[in-house]
């Protein structure tokens, strides 16, 4: 089903954040999602589509942290979100490029510590992972999987208290979206404080435009607004092969396009993040044209008609 836009304010000016880090995963080809996607014309693609886009900060861990992740995110993680609250201080709306998912510590550090004072944040984590790990659960100590928890105040406290101590967000107010391949131990502790996760068996079931709008509900339903957070693994490996952690039987490019487009551009929204292309294993640029066309549509560049033509393209 292809939505019909609604006539919404769009932001008055996108500051693109780039993250040049894959050390917080398995296959540090993340790395070169910035200059990917960059080199692609995310900004001109926005531009073109009447939206004020330019590209801000562009962030990396330091070298000499290069062989000790932890170290490295830990001093990365505030850099960036530094950079996400400047940029909103700045009226500015933030578009964070990854870079592997540890990066959300950053990005919804920021955001939380920029609008803190008007109540708490909201958030989509659309993922085909729970990425909700502490320390002493994960399987494999990579940072990578352990973002969501380190959000919602659980784990290593170089990553809950990036820029500020404690949550940034609360249970209640956060949706997980597409997740299909996790542990037990980290669904035990979203299911213990209450997180919902509508996982792929669920979207199957229900469609994923229905899927997606109870998830944009609850979030929604956070005081200051919500961010929405997007691994590109999330889409079946068919259409996006180009991700660290590909996991079958997700959901299909276009299917999450056209339902993304209810988003377009909700006023509520207070940041988005696309996180893990990995362009060293992408296949004709197939995952960075979705990478490209999920900015447009949440961001509400263009026409109501170019977002729906946007939105029926599959790339398979």
């Amino acid at each position: 089903m292809t939505q019909t836009r609604n006539k919404r304010q769009a932001p008055a000016r996108i500051e693109i954040i780039g993250v040049r880090s894959g050390v917080g995963g398995r296959d540090p080809g993340a790395v070169g999602a910035v200059d990917s996607l960059r080199a692609a014309g995310l900004a001109e693609r926005l531009q073109a589509g009447g939206l004020d886009a330019r590209w801000g900060a562009m962030l990396q861990p330091t070298r000499s942290h290069a062989a000790d992740p932890t170290a490295a995110m830990a001093r990365l993680g505030p850099r960036l979100a530094q950079a996400v609250k400047d940029s909103i201080g700045r009226g500015a709306f933030p578009l964070v490029i990854g870079g592997d998912h540890s990066c959300a510590v950053g990005t919804w550090s920021g955001v939380a510590a920029a609008t803190r004072a008007q109540g708490s944040l909201g958030l989509l984590w659309i993922d085909a992972h729970l990425d909700s790990h502490t320390p002493q659960t994960s399987h494999t100590g990579l940072i990578y999987g352990m973002p969501l928890a380190a959000l919602l105040g659980h784990g290593d406290a170089a990553f809950t208290d990036c820029l500020v101590p404690g949550a940034k967000v609360l249970p209640q107010h956060v949706c997980v979206l597409g997740a299909r391949s996790y542990e037990p131990e980290e669904r035990a502790l979203l299911d213990r404080i209450g997180v919902r996760v509508i996982g792929m068996e669920e979207i199957v079931r229900r469609g994923v435009t229905d899927a997606l709008a109870e998830a944009a509900a609850i979030v929604r339903g956070a005081p200051v607004g919500y961010g929405i957070t997007l691994d590109l693994d999330v889409i079946d490996p068919r259409d996006a092969p180009g991700v660290g952690t590909p996991a079958p039987g997700g959901v299909r490019a276009h299917e999450l396009i056209d339902a993304l487009a209810q988003i377009a551009f909700d006023p509520r929204l207070r940041g988005l993040e696309i996180a893990e292309y990995n362009p060293r294993r992408d296949r004709n640029g197939m995952t960075a044209a979705h990478a490209l066309a999920i900015a447009e549509v949440v961001l509400g560049a263009g026409s109501g008609e170019a977002l729906q033509r946007i939105a029926r393209v599959a790339y398979a």
